[in-house]
C-alpha cells in the first residue's frame, strides 16, 4: 500500500438522523458545547449565497498537495450525494484549487451538501451568486497543479482543526465546525439545551432583565481594580 496515493471508498458514517437535527442549531452554540475548541480558523468563510443557511453532512476528506487539485478531481469521482467535501492544503494560499466548472459537477451531478477548501478558488463571480455552500480562504486567478500525491478519507487538518472521514460538518454564515461522529449524540443533546437557554438570555437582553452582576463578581474574583477616575500618566 503506498502512503500518500491511497484512496479509499468506505467511510464510517454517522447516526444520520443524529446529523439532519444539528441543522436547526447554529454552529456557535454546537462549538460552545465542545468547549469552544472545534471551529475552523476564519480564513475559511462562506463565499456563495445558499438559500438555507445551515450546511449538514458527513465529511469526504481530501488530503491535498499545496497547490495541487489531482485528488480533487478523484473526489469528484468517488464522493456521494450530500457528503460535505472537506479538502485540506497544507495552508497554501497561491493557488485557487477549484473553479466553476468541478464546482457545477459537484453541485448539479454529484448532489453533495457543500464543500469546505483550506485554500482560494477561483470564478468568484459565478460561484459567489449560487445557491450552494462553499467555503475557502479567498481568490485568485492562478491555477492548480495535477500532479499529486493526496489521499482521500484520511483524517485530515483544515481549518486547524482535525477531521477523520465521516465526521459531522456543520457551517453556516458565521463559518464551520466539524462534531467528530462518536460523540455526535450527546453533542446533540448538550447543544440543544444550550440554544433553548442562549434564546432566553437573549429574550432578555431585548427586554432588560438581563442580569450582569456575574461580570462583576467575575472580575472581583481575579483581581481587577476599578477606579472611579481618569487615567493620569
Amino acid at each position: 500500500m503506498s502512503v500518500g496515493k491511497r484512496i479509499y471508498l468506505k467511510r464510517e458514517m454517522p447516526d444520520l438522523e443524529v446529523m439532519k437535527q444539528f441543522k436547526t442549531i447554529p454552529a456557535s452554540n454546537t462549538a460552545d458545547v465542545m468547549s469552544r475548541n472545534s471551529a475552523m480558523n476564519p480564513r475559511i468563510n462562506l463565499v456563495s449565497k445558499p438559500h438555507d443557511q445551515m450546511m449538514v453532512g458527513p465529511a469526504f476528506t481530501v488530503k491535498s498537495r499545496a497547490g495541487d487539485n489531482l485528488l480533487i478531481h478523484a473526489a469528484l469521482n468517488f464522493c456521494n450525494e450530500g457528503d460535505v467535501v472537506v479538502i485540506s492544503n497544507e495552508e497554501d494560499n497561491t493557488r485557487a484549487l477549484i473553479g466553476e466548472v468541478m464546482m457545477a459537477y459537484l453541485m448539479y451531478q454529484k448532489k453533495i451538501a457543500g464543500i469546505v477548501i483550506d485554500g482560494p478558488i477561483r470564478d468568484i463571480d459565478e460561484i459567489g451568486n449560487w445557491d450552494f455552500p462553499v467555503y475557502c480562504t479567498g481568490t485568485t486567478p492562478g491555477g492548480p497543479y495535477k500532479e499529486g500525491p493526496g489521499e482521500i478519507n484520511v483524517p485530515i487538518s483544515c481549518g486547524g482543526i482535525s477531521i477523520d472521514p465521516g465526521d459531522i460538518i456543520l457551517g453556516d454564515p458565521d463559518g464551520v465546525i466539524c462534531i467528530p461522529k462518536a460523540d455526535a449524540a450527546v453533542i446533540l443533546e448538550d447543544a440543544k439545551k444550550f440554544k433553548e437557554a442562549d434564546e432566553a438570555k437573549l429574550e432578555k437582553s431585548k427586554n432588560g432583565t438581563s442580569n450582569r452582576d456575574w461580570v462583576i463578581k467575575s472580575l472581583e474574583a481575579k483581581d481587577f481594580e476599578i477606579i472611579d477616575d481618569v487615567y493620569k500618566k
